[in-house]
């Protein structure tokens, strides 16, 4: 059974950074690929950023590029995002998830909620103006 556990979110003013954790509870970490989501009052749950199995490769979401960085630690069953250059509009509540189906466990990558089998908490991210 999959557990993941989010922290790291919290208030900050826009140009700030902040650093979000996922800790996974998975015995074979290493062949699940990882994502985040984020989801804001009224809006969907979008795509954020996603890592591989080994983290070498990385996708994000076009409004993240060049802001945030996605890596993973294998040895520690760990996820993190990295969000620097905050800005208000990134305001939501943000999701770690798990991929372990076929394509992940061959390193593939994916941006669509759907393939995500298994979720966090989330943990909120203020930005203020």
């Amino acid at each position: 059974q999959v557990q993941l556990v989010e922290s790291g979110g919290g208030l900050v003013q826009a140009g700030g950074s902040l650093r979000l954790s996922c800790a996974a509870s998975i015995r074979t970490f290493s062949n699940y690929g990882m994502g985040w989501f984020r989801q804001a009052p009224g809006k969907e749950r979008d795509f954020v950023a996603a890592i591989s199995t080994s983290g070498g490769t990385t996708t994000y979401a076009d409004f993240v590029k060049g802001r945030f960085r996605i890596s993973r630690d294998n040895a520690k069953n760990m996820v993190y995002l990295q969000m620097n250059s905050l800005e208000p509009d990134d305001t939501a509540v943000y999701y770690c998830a798990a991929n372990g189906r076929i394509e992940a466990r061959r390193g593939g990558l994916s941006t669509e909620r759907t393939r995500y089998d298994s979720w966090g908490q989330g943990t909120q991210v203020t930005v203020s103006s």
